[in-house]
């Protein structure tokens, strides 16, 4: 790439006088490669760190899944408790990765998610005969476990203002669709709504403590208040 010294800057393709000020250009080095005019923005988060705190996760997930059933037993109708874990995990997996890869539309994207997997899930139990367990299961868990991915790439991706305001009412929602189910009474037991919902109160509760000044002043400016 050529550079021109009067502007002080590099010059692509094959011009012999800059376009600017019309000065003869240096040409480029016939050694290495050409330089990139762009500057390189590093990352606001490490990869290695948001994986290990992803796999630490859902192993602790995992292992009191199991936990759960050596102390309370395995008669679960349908799917199961443990598979209904599984399925969370790798939600949660899909969304945090999705949030490194794009960095942009993970809110979206995490409620499509969400949704698509939710009503497999229950279609799956419809053609079942309807025991149940989509909604009081797999439904829970697939809302509690993108709560969890949202709270990892909050905390640990350091999102901008905009995005903040927008996971915390995702959070919300994930946490609230469970009760609106209990509500309604389609689900056979109630803990997992139930934790569900709390959960959701202690993400909105941490990612408000996180940033809660600059989303409060974020607001005021969307809201014109």
């Amino acid at each position: 790439m050529s550079r021109c010294e009067q502007c002080a800057v590099r010059i692509e393709g094959g011009w012999t006088r800059c376009p600017l000020c019309s000065a003869p250009v240096t040409p480029p080095d016939a050694g290495g490669p050409a330089r990139s005019p762009l500057a390189v923005i590093p990352l606001a988060f490490s990869r290695r760190r948001v994986l290990k705190v992803l796999t630490l996760v859902s192993l602790a997930l995992v292992l009191g899944s199991f936990t759960a059933q050596l102390l309370f037993g395995q008669d679960v109708d349908g799917l199961g408790v443990l598979r209904s874990v599984w399925l969370g995990v790798s939600a949660m997996w899909l969304v945090v990765l999705m949030a490194v890869r794009q960095r942009r539309n993970i809110a979206k994207s995490t409620a499509y998610l969400v949704l698509l997997v939710g009503l497999v899930c229950v279609y799956w139990d419809y053609l079942g005969g309807w025991p149940g367990w989509s909604l009081t299961y797999a439904v829970p868990i697939l809302c509690a476990s993108s709560i969890v991915a949202l709270l990892i790439t909050v905390r640990v991706m350091r999102i901008e203002v905009g995005e903040h305001i927008l996971y915390s009412g995702l959070t919300a929602l994930l946490g609230l669709a469970p009760l609106v189910f209990l509500l309604l009474g389609g689900v056979t037991h109630p803990v997992p709504s139930a934790i569900c919902g709390a959960l959701a109160l202690v993400a909105l509760a941490l990612i408000q403590l996180d940033r809660g000044a600059a989303v409060k002043h974020e607001l005021s400016k969307r809201l014109h208040v």
